[in-house]
């Protein structure tokens, strides 16, 4: 398709040269004919833009990322001809809630999705009219998890395709394909692959031996249930990679050099509804032949909400005011800047199957991480209204995480699987208060629900109250009797927009 783009370039340039030789008489016409030829040349040399999103996969669970035990072999290949992020980061680990993220290059609280199963706000522009209106075709195929629908207006939506003998349903090849070989026009394609999240392949006699183990789950070798869970995992893992073998044969087959490929994972299973690095940090690898230099690598802390604002930026355009993100391409073309001094994150245990109310919040440079927890045992009794439906939620929500405290500080240079909590560090107590001051700063430009003042701990819900309430059973949660349908509308914080 790219190889058509040149053959119409030259075209566009013969065109140039022959109005260019007319004569005054049909001077207005050559100047519309020739700002035409201009607009379709300067099109048709943009370059196509292609973003693979995996589901629920560590950043710890790559070859290229030091897991010699997993096959990751079409990822692999992308480090080595293209470069590899250390410090990429989302800044929820949920799925709607990450995807708002790349799609409209606003932090969760901003778009409005920080909850899952939950919508972007109504009046945010997302990356369907921003790369639309640089002449773009805008194309998601797979996995969506977004919406509402008047905010992602895909030009083309493809559907997962059901296949036979295994437990997730494929990318749409067959629709990829066609598009890759008809495509007149640049285009913006996120391919959001069902693969790895569970359920997972079923693996039988699975040995312990084959799975890498890290600090936070060394201690299940021996639970046989988590080692065959973890064995399906990454054969999961390693279906997925037969499907991004296929994509990258397409693209090689169909496009040419002028082509932005980049591997990403929504976030970590492993630290699912956490803060956690496990959760909040990501695989990202880039490839694009002639602008990135094969088998690089960069340490500077890059976030979803960047994505946007690089693609808008690679497409002659920039972002708007009020987004988050900043612009990576430098990294791309081998200029080593620093795009972000801080990373966020988000934590929202409600709407989901085990719905608690344990908000959490955390701010972290390339050296250390802090995290504050606002329903902690610590301050459980400022964050009580004196309604006992209310407050059997907000006690419950607490001692679901009674080992969380408060506060948590981390180096993560030296500790990166946050094992040992600095926060009460005396030497580390200006690190702390600096970091602590930042982020409430940022929750303060988001428009958090939350502040730094103990006893503001509201119990969210959805407009019309859509999703999993908190006085209802869920698979995964039993409420008392007595204690059933007794939440109101008064005793929430209705989220409109939702």
């Amino acid at each position: 398709m790219i190889k058509k783009h040149i053959k119409l370039t030259l075209l566009g340039l013969s065109i140039l040269a022959f109005a260019s030789c007319l004569g005054n008489k049909h001077t207005d016409t050559k100047h519309k004919d020739l700002a035409k030829v201009e607009s379709e040349t300067q099109l048709l040399t943009k370059p196509n833009l292609i973003f693979y999103l995996a589901d629920d996969q560590d950043v710890y669970d790559y070859g290229c990322y030091g897991n010699e035990k997993v096959n990751t072999a079409a990822v692999d290949r992308l480090a080595k001809e293209g470069m590899l992020f250390n410090n990429a980061f989302t800044a929820q680990a949920i799925c709607a809630p990450s995807r708002s993220q790349l799609f409209t290059g606003k932090y969760p609280l901003k778009n409005g999705c920080f909850a899952n199963h939950t919508a972007t706000r109504p009046n945010v522009e997302s990356v369907t009219a921003k790369m639309k209106n640089l002449g773009y075709e805008v194309v998601l195929a797979g996995k969506s998890h977004v919406k509402p629908q008047s905010v992602y207006q895909w030009d083309k939506e493809w559907e997962p395709v059901p296949k036979k003998d295994v437990p997730r349903d494929y990318i749409p090849l067959d629709s990829i394909e066609r598009y890759f070989k008809s495509a007149k026009k640049p285009f913006c394609m996120f391919i959001t692959s069902k693969y790895p999240h569970g359920k997972y392949f079923d693996v039988e006699n699975p040995k312990a031996e084959d799975i890498k183990f890290f600090p936070f789950n060394e201690d299940k070798k021996n639970d046989k249930d988590y080692v065959k869970s973890k064995a399906g995992y990454y054969r999961s893992i390693e279906e997925d990679n037969t499907q991004i073998e296929k994509v990258l044969q397409l693209v090689d087959t169909y496009l040419d050099d002028n082509t932005l490929f980049i591997y990403s994972a929504d976030h970590g299973v492993s630290g699912k509804f956490t803060v956690k690095d496990i959760g909040l940090k990501v695989p990202f690898v880039a490839r694009w032949p002639k602008v990135i230099k094969p088998g690089t690598t960069s340490n500077q802390l890059i976030h979803y909400t960047d994505v946007l604002p690089t693609f808008l930026n690679i497409a002659g355009g920039k972002a708007a005011e009020d987004m988050d993100g900043t612009s990576f391409l430098p990294l791309l073309q081998g200029d080593e800047v620093v795009v972000n001094k801080y990373v966020y994150g988000v934590r929202t245990n409600q709407n989901i199957l085990n719905s608690e109310v344990f908000p959490s919040r955390m701010i972290r440079d390339k050296h250390y991480k802090y995290v504050r927890n606002f329903n902690s045992l610590e301050v459980l009794e400022q964050n009580l209204t004196g309604k006992p439906n209310v407050d059997y939620f907000i006690k419950r929500g607490a001692n679901a995480f009674k080992n969380e405290p408060l506060e948590e500080l981390y180096d993560v240079q030296n500790d990166p699987f946050e094992q040992h909590n600095l926060a009460n560090d005396l030497e580390l107590q200006s690190v702390k208060e600096q970091l602590k001051k930042d982020l409430f700063k940022w929750m303060k430009s988001q428009g958090d629900i939350l502040d730094e003042t103990p006893g503001n701990m509201p119990i969210i819900t959805p407009k019309g109250n859509k999703g999993f309430k908190l006085d209802q059973d869920t698979p995964k949660r039993k409420i008392p009797d007595s204690i059933k349908n007794t939440l109101s509308l008064d005793d929430h914080k209705l989220i409109e927009h939702w």
